[in-house]
């Protein structure tokens, strides 16, 4: 049975250029992909995935009003299909998260999913929420903030260069504008506990040693 998985992390972590490669892998055995991408996400150029390794591949795009299970239904109407593929899946409504769900459940094709867990602000995104809550399978893709600890958030900087602790969920943007940091350094960049010289160095959790 086919299902539905979320591959989710922060800025910076990857996430394109796993989708990208997972793609390949599916073509490179003649199987056949679909892959879509978010429709205001156009720093690669509109419809297009693109990774910081250079690698890059056109994909179909979504807003909030896609219908993508019709979509994707359609399109096995007129060639064969044996993986979806999402890329910034944090931006997907939770009714289209259900969508892809029934692709897996209903079409029998798998769904493979990428994105951000949470916003600047700490925040779930309504994409994220859904997936983290029906999604089959979860997988946390890892980076690590400047201190060497894994970076579970993300904070905005603004034009100033200085880090923005207010402002819209939404607003695209790269190296230039998103720094990835770990718990600690992400709530004193964000204002919610004084700075401090004193902290440990980095340990690995052995929790962390599964990926």
């Amino acid at each position: 049975m086919a299902k539905l998985y979320f591959h989710y992390a922060t800025m910076n972590a990857g996430k394109s250029t796993m989708l990208l490669q997972a793609a390949h892998n599916y073509r490179e055995r003649g199987m056949h992909v679909l892959l879509f991408t978010a429709a205001f996400d156009d720093r690669a150029g509109q419809g297009r995935i693109a990774s910081r390794l250079g690698l890059a591949e056109q994909a179909e795009t979504f807003n909030g009003h896609s219908q993508l299970f019709e979509r994707i239904e359609s399109h096995m109407d007129r060639h064969p299909l044996q993986c979806v593929f999402v890329d910034e899946a944090q931006f997907l409504t939770e009714d289209q998260v259900w969508q892809l769900a029934r692709v897996a459940d209903r079409l029998n094709v798998p769904v493979m999913t990428y994105g951000l867990r949470v916003d600047f602000r700490g925040k779930l995104f309504p994409g994220s929420e859904a997936l983290l809550a029906i999604a089959d399978h979860l997988r946390e893709v890892r980076t690590i903030c400047w201190c060497g600890r894994k970076a579970t958030m993300v904070v905005r900087l603004g034009p100033d260069g200085k880090v923005a602790r207010q402002g819209a969920q939404v607003e695209i943007g790269g190296n230039d504008k998103y720094v990835s940091l770990c718990r600690i350094h992400w709530e004193e960049e964000m204002g919610r506990v004084p700075r401090s010289d004193l902290i440990g160095e980095a340990v690995i959790d052995p929790g962390d040693e599964d990926n």
